[in-house]
């Protein structure tokens, strides 16, 4: 697979100011990453309480180690686990392929 596009997306009730300085810190993460192409924190036009942190990768594993060592673990696990429960990575269609759920779960199985 080559490129990737990650996506994560908050909402964020009250105090923003705190959640923009955490994912601030996140986003510088990712771009001192080996094998990030850009990353960026940015805020829903018609919801304001809706955000998202999207990051370019070269590839996958790029974005997979960009989860790494301490300061991954820091930074990055406390706020990200605070994301929308949603799939949030992206890659052209025709680097991806067949794309098949992991499980059955989304039809009810």
């Amino acid at each position: 697979m080559t490129g990737m596009l990650a996506i994560s997306r908050f909402r964020v009730a009250g105090d923003s100011a705190s959640f923009e300085a955490r994912a601030s810190a996140v986003v510088a993460h990712f771009a001192a990453a080996p094998g990030c192409l850009g990353a960026r924190l940015v805020r829903n036009l018609d919801e304001p309480e809706l955000w998202a942190i999207v990051s370019d990768w070269a590839d996958v594993g790029s974005y997979r180690r960009s989860f790494n060592g301490y300061e991954a673990k820091m930074v990055l696990v406390p706020l990200l686990s605070e994301a929308i429960d949603e799939p949030s990575a992206y890659a052209d269609p025709g680097d991806v392929g067949e794309n098949v759920p992991r499980s059955g779960s989304w039809l009810g199985q």
